[in-house]
């Protein structure tokens, strides 16, 4: 099946039609996670399948590069789809997202990336045809984005320590879980904090921090808790920094991240906020659900409450 091509159907296995029920789209990323593009065609006979099933009409689509995902979704909108479903990583997940917002179509999810942060967060079901079929009977709920510098993200965006690691496995070759893992080891001993100038309602800070992360869910992704009382409903991000107080330290306290008390961290803190202001003297890089952006020297940060619904049980 070429990258380019979509299948649909509507018509049920048994040859009688649908009853104009609206159709449900399947965005796939082929290489998500580190898969073989040719993984393409099974996912998308299993999505045909389980939808088809359930008495929808159904279209999948694969995506052939970044920002494909975003305009499939557009276009699934425009021809009045009632679910979309995104089946990727993080950042599959945000273009179809950034597409669904303020539209209120809901978004389903079905896990196949590296880190899966938000689909661990929403307790989405890791089996691809359990977590299709949980989408297709759940009842949408809203939930919040973030936005930085004009971009929507629905896990977690930031700069510092995550940026580079995005930014450095962009750029690899080697995906899946241990191709990020390798390049997190190497970075912990190489990389170099900068000074950053935060400000949010209560005020200003300087601080020369390894990590500045607004989170909307609690998850990096992989079991990593960024921010563990983040709430994806809650109307506000959660603002995470941590202080470089020294390398040693640093590498010492990351099993905090997989307990549940990375705000015990020396030089951690947690706050909640609406809008913050992120300030370096020199360009930014940042992320964006993961994927890497070449910013300036300021950073606006705002939420937007209840901006997209999700399908999730």
């Amino acid at each position: 099946m070429s990258s380019s091509c979509s299948i649909s159907t509507t018509t049920r296995c048994d040859g009688s039609p649908f009853a104009e029920r609206l159709s449900v789209a399947i965005i796939i990323n082929p290489i998500a996670g580190g898969a073989r593009p040719s993984v393409a065609r099974s996912r998308a006979q299993l999505a045909l399948t389980i939808v088809d099933q359930h008495g929808d009409p159904a279209e999948v689509f694969v995506t052939e590069g970044v920002g494909h995902a975003r305009d499939l979704a557009k276009a699934a909108v425009g021809r009045g789809a009632r679910l979309v479903m995104a089946w990727g990583g993080d950042g599959t997940i945000n273009e179809v997202a950034s597409a669904l917002a303020f539209d209120g179509v809901p978004l389903g999810i079905i896990p196949a990336g590296s880190g899966n942060g938000l689909a661990r967060e929403l307790g989405v079901h890791p089996r691809p045809e359990r977590a299709i079929a949980d989408a297709l009977a759940a009842e949408p709920r809203p939930m919040d984005l973030g936005e930085i510098e004009g971009r929507l993200f629905a896990n977690t965006a930031g700069a510092g320590f995550d940026a580079h690691i995005a930014s450095r496995f962009a750029a690899s070759r080697r995906r899946g879980f241990l191709g990020y893992a390798g390049i997190t080891a190497r970075a912990l001993t190489g990389y170099v904090p900068m000074t950053y100038r935060i400000t949010t309602d209560s005020g200003a800070v300087e601080v020369r921090a390894v990590l500045v992360t607004i989170a909307n869910s609690a998850q990096f992704g992989n079991g990593a808790l960024i921010a563990p009382g983040a709430r994806v409903d809650d109307g506000v991000l959660d603002l995470v920094v941590v202080e470089e107080r020294s390398r040693l330290a640093t590498v010492c306290q990351v099993p905090r991240l997989f307990n549940g008390t990375v705000g015990r961290i020396r030089g951690c803190t947690i706050r909640q906020i609406e809008r913050v202001t992120i300030e370096a003297d020199r360009p930014m890089t940042f992320h964006v659900d993961g994927e890497p952006v070449s910013g300036g020297t300021r950073l606006a940060v705002r939420v937007h409450p209840g901006a997209l619904r999700v399908a999730v049980r």
